[in-house]
């Protein structure tokens, strides 16, 4: 059985003549996943974060909810549910861990 170690990896392109792109993906149980209303600027914010990257999400222009705003926390909610659902359903599938694995 391979080992899976726990890793966070970040790139950023930079091309000529184009926008630089980020790209963050993140491969650990390490990951913290928080969500609220900010007091000083209300709105709303959801946040992941490794101690390697963190990710912040909120309204455009950090103003007030806008109707695409809606939109993108619908399509987060829909792919986070289809994320668990996925998750259960393989982890279902698999044999059943050594309860002496501490790479969670």
């Amino acid at each position: 059985m391979s080992e899976h170690r726990p890793y966070t990896y970040v790139t950023l392109s930079m091309r000529p003549d184009s926008d630089p792109h980020v790209g963050v993906s993140f491969h650990t149980p390490r990951l913290q996943i928080r969500a609220g209303v900010l007091v000083s600027n209300p709105r709303p914010y959801l946040e992941f974060a490794s101690h390697e990257a963190n990710i912040h999400i909120s309204t455009t222009g950090s103003g007030p909810v806008t109707d695409a705003d809606l939109s993108i926390a619908r399509e987060i909610f829909y792919a986070a549910a289809r994320y668990l659902a996925d998750c259960e359903l393989l982890h279902a599938e698999e044999p059943a861990e050594d309860a002496t694995d501490t790479a969670a």
